[in-house]
């Protein structure tokens, strides 16, 4: 009798194991293939006309989180083409309350114009670029940081350091592209976000990853999204 149980947990074992190999390999596949189809997929996306190369899933997230934490202020930076902080200023025009302030440190052509929208130009981890963003939060608001310029390590470093400190409890700050350096595209790519927000959690207890925002299981942000805890 003893001997048929432990057969039989063997053979749910064996399920299981195979059940999470299987999902985990399809989503890796799937990552890779979304990534490396990039004509087609997110070199192709757009938001009211507007290039937005991010992930619609992670996009869907976004839209979730500002409804649910209605932030007073978006800080955003790697603002490219403007087409996210468009998505950005939309879904805070639907709530009705919200800016977002994003720098740059090359100032594009024919970037979306919306009251909600300012634009920096220079470094994200410049002094006098961290100063004016300072500058432009309210005592008592509610703030939330998109970090999504240079994605090399020693430049993602300084940002999670200067950009958390502006990050309200409760609220989050979101790293994108962690899945640069094989997790799972582009293994050449080199330290990045990833070896970035793995040393940052270390020292700074104060944020958590919260990975109810990776349920769709596929993100270009994986344990990028962090919320401020303490």
């Amino acid at each position: 009798m003893i001997k048929k149980i432990l057969i039989k947990i063997n053979l749910v074992r064996k399920i299981i194991r195979s059940y999470f190999t299987s999902h985990n390999l399809s989503v890796t596949l799937f990552g890779k293939l979304y990534f490396r189809e990039e004509n087609r997929t997110w070199r192709n996306t757009y938001w009211m006309g507007m290039p937005l190369w991010k992930l619609p899933l992670d996009l869907w997230i976004y839209q979730e989180m500002i409804y649910e934490l209605k932030p007073d202020l978006i800080v955003e930076t790697g603002t490219s083409r403007g087409g996210s902080a468009l998505f950005m200023a939309n879904m805070f025009d639907l709530i009705g309350k919200g800016r977002i302030v994003t720098v740059d440190i090359e100032e594009l052509p024919n970037r979306p114009k919306h009251d909600r929208i300012t634009y920096l130009t220079g470094s994200s981890i410049d002094d006098e670029i961290i100063s004016k963003m300072k500058s432009l939060i309210k005592p008592g608001e509610t703030v939330m940081v998109v970090l999504d310029s240079l994605h090399r390590k020693h430049h993602v470093d300084k940002e999670l350091e200067l950009y958390g400190k502006m990050v309200t409890i409760g609220s989050y700050m979101i790293l994108e592209d962690t899945y640069l350096n094989g997790y799972p595209v582009r293994s050449d790519f080199g330290p990045g976000p990833m070896e970035s927000v793995r040393e940052y959690l270390k020292k700074h207890p104060e944020f958590m990853v919260d990975k109810t925002r990776e349920k769709f299981f596929v993100t270009w942000n994986p344990n990028g999204y962090l919320k401020r805890v303490k």
